[in-house]
Order: C-alpha cells, then structure tokens, then sequence
C-alpha cells in the first residue's frame, strides 16, 4: 500500500470511531436514562482520550509527508488530515479529555438549571467549561485571536472581524425592517387551538417526507433542542412538541431535515474520509434554512400545509391559505431564537456571537453574563427577559463547549440568501412541485450544487460556485424585504 492509502486507511477508522462518539451524544439527548449523566461523562472522556491519541499519532505526520495525491479529491483529503493533525496536535489529551468530560456533566447541569430557572446552578460549570474553552484557544491560536481560533473548527477561513464587519452591514436594514413590521396596521392573526403531540408527530413526518428524507437512513425523535446527528448511513434528526404551537414542532422538523439530507446527499463514495461530511456549520446551516425558510415557509408550500393541518386538526381558526401563509411567517417579540421569526432571528445570533467574544477574551466573566445578556436582550429587542430559561439559558451551546458556532447560524441564513437566488433562476416552476407539497426539484438542486459535495471545496469557494456570484447579505435582505412588505402591506 502506498502512503495515501495507509493514511486513508486509519482515517476511516477515526472516522468510524468518531460517528460512534456523535452517536453516544445523540442518545444522551434522546433517550438516555436521567441518572447516567455521570457515567455517560466518562465514556464520552474515554472516548475523546482514544480519538486525540489516533488523531496525533506520529504515523500520519510520516504519511503525510510522503503521500502522492492521484486526484484533486486526493490532495483536498490530505489538505483536511493536515490540518486537524495540525491543530489537535496543538491540544494536550489531558485537555481534549477533561473538555469531553466536563461538556457532557454540563450538558445535564444546564438541563435542569434550565427547568428549574436557576442559573445560579450553572455558571459554575459554565466558568470551567470556559477556562478550558480558552486554554485550547490559546494552545491554537499560537499568539492569534483566541475567538478565531474557536471559529476555525465551525467555519474554516472566517475571522470574527469580518463576521463582526457583516453583521453591521445587516443589523440597520433588518432593525428598520422590523420596526416596519411591527408598526404596520395590518398584523396577521395568531394561530390558536389545542394541537395534541400524536397529530403533530404525525404532520412532521409528512413534511420530512416531503423534503425528502430518506427515512431508511434517518429516525425522528424528541429532544429539548432539536438537533441532527450522524451522516452517511445513519442521520437522525428531532424536534420538539408545544402543543399550543405546532409551528415549532413542523417547522423544527424541517429545519433538521435540511441538516440531516446535507449528510445523506453527499457522494457516498466519500464516506468515511475527511470530505464526508458537511465543510463547515454555515454551510450546514444554509441547507436547514433555505428548506424551512425559502421553501418551507413560502406561499406554495404553505398553502399545501394549510390544508394538511385544516385537516388533522378539524380545522383551524385562519381563514384561507393567504391568511395561514402571514400567520406562519407573523412577526412578534419573543425571547427564543430558535422560534423566531425571519426578520429578527439573525439580531438574536448577533447578541450571542458578541457576549462569547467577550467571554472568550475575558472582557465579560460569567458572573457578569446574566445581567449582559438581559441589558443587551433589552436594548436590542425593547422587550425585558422575564425568567432566565427564556434569557442566557435558553441555549444549549455554551454548555457543550460550542463557542464559535453561534455566528454560523447568521451566516448560514447569508448564504440561503444567495442560494436561493440562484436557485429559483434555475428551478422558475419550484413552486408548482412546493404547492404539492414536493419539494423534490429545490432539495435536487442543492443536492447537486452543493450537498453532494461534501468537503471537497473550502466553504466560501462552495457557495460562490453554487450561487454564481460572490458572498454578500444583499440577497437576503432584499428577499426578506420584499416578503415580509408583501405580508404587511407596507
């Protein structure tokens, strides 16, 4: 065997080693028992000790060296291997391990903080979770920007200057459009009912299958956040029930088929190597956005949804399909991101992406969080936090380690924008299929200009081709503009 094919060789046995770890954080939030909390940190730690010792072994600093890429796919796989050697390698394992560990009690510590109200509970954990946070930061960093060095693992080649310099671009556009919004006279009326879990489970598969989830690579299950997990053969996804809201169980499950169809949709042929999986969370989160938002919540496939939930609910208290499609997309304050509406959802990731820089850099300390995210969430949405599940503990993120990955969700949305532009030039009669509720030509379209792919192009370089023209806010803005002033009647 050559050295590209022994270095390929073990990484499909980290790979492999890999899904099996993301497999044990799936059930942890599923379906595993309360009180093994303490016992599923410590198989997550061991875990973790086995990934750092193959993911540093000296061999694939020697394979790297002398392998000879055949194909451009070949030198792209030893480009990825080379840089996560590079930066685990960085990591001591007793660093790699202990953050495993502590992120796993944490996740549960934050669980039952967030029931109980009581962040108190959880800044502790939340304190040392962020000292380890920013001793690996600096281990990457080498001198640099410690909250680029987080950012790396989720979006290769962004810094947080440029997200910062983006996200200034947007914010005035989308403030005044939302303050258009809420001034408007008319204002769609409020969905209301009782909408049992049974039928909503059951809607949500309908629109799962709809988008075309392939269900005999994926289950649906329950979790308090709704997460995708897996790829390749395997990619689950869940959602969330409130039945006084069946918008946040269907639309949740959308959402998540747009994570768990990028998994299925890449090239098979790429499993189980660097290039198998989705290139960066943004792009990850272009593919859940532009399902639930683009399509899912267009006039076409609302108005087919209008008539499934008339249907399994003995109808509803909106009038027609016009009126459902403004109560699906209604503009109201709110304190949770992840049940926001288009225009306000992105001023929600800006809040977080700038309190975590701030904490990264030791500018905010944790005892400080609470009364900065309720000063900053007042100032930003002129609505007070009533209770910390609905203010800094609403996500599950910071828990589980995951700074970096907020800003991702805003950039994500961007690049829908210009996916979706380019999308419906090629695909015009989209929403005859949507009206149907199939909205096969739209996930195809993506399947080939972008899930398919995989790793294979850096992130930017992707979306670029895909879109046909080069990143910038100006599609979304303006696709979020003439929607929700069509709404309004502005």
């Amino acid at each position: 065997m050559s050295a590209l094919d022994d270095l390929i060789a073990f990484q499909r046995q980290t790979e492999a080693l890999s899904s099996v770890a993301e497999r044990l954080g799936w059930d942890q939030e599923t379906v595993m028992p309360r009180g093994a909390t303490e016992q599923r940190a410590e198989e997550m730690g061991a875990m973790e000790e086995v990934l750092h010792e193959r993911r540093t072994d000296p061999r694939i600093g020697e394979w790297l060296d002398a392998a000879e890429p055949v194909t451009p796919s070949d030198q792209r796989a030893i480009d990825l291997i080379a840089r996560d050697y590079a930066r685990t390698n960085r990591i001591p394992a007793r660093l790699a391990s202990e953050l495993a560990r502590l992120t796993s009690l944490a996740q549960g510590i934050w669980a039952e903080a967030r029931a109980k109200d009581a962040p108190a509970d959880f800044l502790p954990t939340l304190d040392q979770v962020l000292m380890l946070k920013r001793e690996e930061a600096a281990a990457l960093a080498d001198g640099g920007d410690l909250y680029d060095a987080l950012l790396e693992d989720y979006e290769p080649g962004m810094t947080g200057a440029r997200l910062a310099s983006l996200f200034d671009q947007m914010r005035p556009r989308l403030v005044a459009l939302r303050d258009d919004v809420l001034g408007a006279e008319r204002q769609p009326q409020a969905l209301a009912g009782h909408f049992p879990q049974e039928t909503q489970m059951r809607l949500a598969r309908s629109c799962a299958s709809a988008f075309g989830y392939d269900w005999s690579r994926g289950r649906m299950d329950l979790a308090v956040h709704p997460f995708s997990s897996g790829r390749w053969q395997d990619s689950r996804i869940t959602t969330r029930v409130v039945e006084t809201d069946p918008f946040n169980c269907l639309y949740s499950t959308i959402h998540e088929v747009g994570h768990s169809s990028y998994e299925q949709g890449i090239d098979p042929d790429y499993a189980f190597t660097p290039l198998g999986r989705g290139v960066s969370m943004g792009v990850h989160e272009s593919q859940s956005r532009i399902y639930e938002n683009q399509m899912g919540r267009g006039r076409a496939f609302t108005g087919w949804l209008f008539d499934r939930m008339s249907h399994a609910f003995d109808g509803l208290n909106i009038a027609d399909a016009d009126a459902f499609h403004a109560t699906v997309n209604r503009v109201t304050p709110g304190f949770i991101r992840t049940e926001a509406d288009e225009v306000q959802y992105n001023l929600h990731v800006m809040l977080r992406f700038d309190l975590e820089r701030d904490l990264i850099s030791g500018r905010l300390d944790t005892e400080d969080l609470v009364e900065a995210w309720n000063s900053r969430f007042l100032r930003d949405f002129g609505v007070a936090v009533d209770r910390p599940a609905n203010g800094v503990l609403q996500d599950v993120h910071w828990a589980v380690g995951l700074f970096g990955y907020f800003p991702t969700y805003a950039l994500g949305n961007v690049y829908a924008g210009c996916l979706n532009q380019a999308m419906r030039q090629d695909v015009p009669d989209l929403d005859a299929g949507l009206s149907q509720g199939d909205a096969s030509q739209g996930t195809e379209w993506l399947r080939e200009n972008v899930q398919r792919h995989g790793g294979l192009l850096p992130p930017a370089q992707l979306i670029e081709e895909a879109a046909r023209q080069p990143i910038s806010p100006e599609p979304l803005l303006s696709y979020l503009e003439d929607k929700f002033q069509g709404i309004y009647g502005l």
